[in-house]
């Protein structure tokens, strides 16, 4: 039996924040994710896991395009809140904001990111509650910004003092 530790193994690995946005049949979404990462340098892969529950879920089983956009560390919580604390059922995410389209599609916000990756899905892994989706690079590019600082997960809890929201993929302790 392991030993009760007062911080999970968990909590010691550590992460990037970013909006993963997509768009499908004229529906845009967009949520915060933590799990995005390069999976292979040639061809270059990325891949997201993504909350079965969400609408970004969804929108990227069927369109299967995703874009990925690193967050400032600058980005403050009601940005954040924005993407990772609602639902674009019930609420359009990028309702104000302004964003082009990237080569797939996929809305490309430049507030409070520092650029992008968009990618076709090549393949996906059930992990339960989650999908992981690896997708082939499509296009990306960086945006010049006066802090070009990305923002961890360890900075979003201890600066910004924000919250694991319920259905991420990492859980809250």
């Amino acid at each position: 039996m392991l030993p009760i530790a007062t911080q999970h193994g968990l909590d010691l690995i550590t992460y990037g924040i970013y909006i993963v946005t997509t768009s499908w049949q004229g529906k845009d979404n967009g949520l915060i994710a933590n799990a995005a990462f390069q999976v292979t340098a040639q061809p270059p892969r990325l891949a997201v896991c993504i909350n079965k529950a969400s609408l970004t879920h969804e929108l990227v089983r069927h369109s299967r395009h995703f874009a990925v956009l690193p967050l400032a560390q600058s980005a403050d919580l009601p940005f954040i809140g924005r993407f990772g604390f609602r639902t674009g059922r019930t609420f359009d995410k990028l309702a104000g904001l302004e964003f082009t389209r990237g080569v797939t599609g996929c809305p490309l916000v430049k507030a409070h990111t520092l650029g992008f990756i968009e990618a076709e899905v090549e393949q996906t892994l059930d992990v339960d509650t989650h999908t992981l989706f690896v997708g082939s690079v499509r296009a990306e590019a960086s945006f010049q910004i006066k802090d070009p600082t990305p923002m961890t997960y360890a900075y979003y809890h201890s600066v910004i003092k924000g919250k694991t929201p319920l259905g991420a993929t990492h859980s809250a302790h």
